[in-house]
């Protein structure tokens, strides 16, 4: 690259070359030479730059109304920061994702892009300043301490919408299978011992009611999250921004996002403070944890073919051995269990790091929204796959699950009513020892029972909702 095709900018440290295609300027290429960490830019996450832009509009606005801003630069931000939300330029934001200063170089490379695309707008070439500037202009009363961490939060309540509506329709998923497995009779098990009968349907059915249990404390993150400090600026005193900024900037922001945000009431707590990234971490891993669990479940139903439980059969999705023939492995679980352990280590990190804070800051926000950010989307990503390549797909071995039930000594249980425990015991003793069945040694060879007091107990209905039988 050629002299001619760049433009010198410069900042407190000297003068740098800037590639004239590029809008981002000299901090975001400082930025880009230091913090080669993660290989994924901003611009992987494009929620994170439109609540950039909506931050900075809502700045303009209100930065204008309170007369700090000419309208020609407020209008100009603006405008620009309507192309920037709409993804016009996310090519541009290609700072790493965990970086140090605080999100000081998400900040101007946010502040960089819309004064370029400003200055476009007004008529003048990029890096021409002096009509609108990165920090003068587009950072105008703000500070990376209340503009990034405001962003950042926006940016998590809108990705958090699409999260809840992947696990609502993994949940109803669940829920559907529920329906279509409701007469199948199956043996259920505790610490993987038979137990007593009880119906598929009432199984999955569970795993939907458990999901979706997740739902209401995803709301409840969102809730703590729409609380923001703009107005704040570095510390929390609010230092070179205009009277009534903090509120006037909130009321601008809520609109353009459509969110309904909250300015905080101590915003020298709310700049330092990271307890709702700590609630929200802890609500994914509590998600992950029982997303985890169910897909240990499913695995175990469809073990075998024919040495395992074999009560269930998952879709069949590649091939599962290289030397064995045949082998088909239950994949999409797998792969479910990965990522909820990646998002539980995750959880470590962002308390951590939230733990790390000292006195009016917390300088490790970068490492907590990306661990937020990476697990949200990982997430979304697992309650999709596991709907749509799983779940849907499942059926159900209605003549084994209900054959293993008949054939279980767990059948016993029903017995106890009737027959008093010490007798139950003693059948099943006999039963495990002999390999006999329940129904033979009970109403055959003891006659401790009628046939017809047999099937009285043992229909379908009563398996699955006792009733109390004497």
């Amino acid at each position: 690259m050629t002299t001619a095709d760049c433009r010198l900018e410069h900042d407190f440290l000297g003068e740098r070359e800037i590639p004239n295609q590029a809008y981002y300027g000299i901090q975001t290429l400082r930025a880009l030479e230091n913090f080669a960490i993660t290989g994924i830019p901003l611009s992987s996450e494009p929620l994170f730059v439109r609540a950039l832009a909506f931050v900075k509009k809502a700045a303009a606005l209100a930065n204008h109304e309170l007369g700090v801003l000419p309208a020609d630069i407020a209008q100009g931000i603006a405008a620009a920061c309507d192309r920037v939300a709409a993804g016009e330029f996310n090519d541009h934001f290609p700072t790493d994702m965990i970086q140090g200063g605080a999100g000081t170089s998400v900040n101007m490379n946010a502040n960089e892009v819309i004064a370029n695309v400003a200055l476009e707008i007004m008529g003048h070439q990029k890096g021409e300043y002096q009509f609108c500037h990165p920090n003068n202009h587009v950072n105008c009363s703000q500070s990376t301490n209340d503009a990034y961490p405001t962003a950042f939060r926006i940016a998590l309540s809108l990705k958090l919408v699409s999260y809840s509506e992947g696990l609502g329709e993994l949940a109803e998923a669940f829920a559907a299978k529920g329906d279509e497995f409701h007469d199948v009779l199956k043996m259920g098990r505790t610490q993987l011992q038979d137990a007593v009968p009880m119906s598929m349907g009432d199984e999955f059915r569970a795993f939907a009611t458990n999901l979706r249990e997740e739902l209401s404390r995803i709301e409840d993150s969102r809730r703590l999250i729409s609380e923001i400090n703009m107005g704040a600026t570095a510390i929390g005193t609010g230092v070179n921004a205009p009277n009534g900024y903090a509120e006037l900037v909130t009321r601008h922001l809520s609109a353009i996002s459509g969110l309904e945000l909250l300015l905080a009431g101590d915003l020298f707590e709310a700049t330092y403070d990271t307890g709702a990234y700590v609630q929200l971490s802890g609500v994914l891993k509590r998600t992950a944890v029982k997303l985890s669990k169910i897909c240990n479940d499913l695995r175990l139903l469809s073990s075998g073919p024919r040495c395992g439980f074999n009560e269930i059969n998952l879709p069949a999705q590649q091939p599962g051995s290289s030397i064995m023939p045949g082998k088909v492995n239950p994949v999409i679980p797998e792969v479910v269990n990965q990522t909820a352990y990646y998002v539980i280590g995750a959880d470590l990190t962002v308390t951590m790091a939230a733990e790390a804070g000292q006195l009016q800051l917390n300088v490790m926000e970068p490492v907590i929204s990306f661990a937020l950010f990476t697990s949200i989307s990982y997430m979304s990503n697992a309650c999709r796959t596991l709907r749509e390549k799983c779940v849907v797909g499942i059926t159900a071995n209605r003549e084994h699950a209900a054959e293993l039930v008949y054939g279980s000594v767990g059948i016993v249980t029903q017995l106890n009513p009737l027959l008093g425990y010490e007798a139950s015991a003693s059948i099943a003793k006999e039963a495990l020892k002999t390999g006999k069945s329940v129904h033979d040694i009970a109403v055959t060879e003891r006659g401790l029972l009628t046939q017809e007091k047999w099937d009285e107990i043992f229909t379908f209905e009563n398996l699955i909702r006792p009733d109390f039988i004497q």
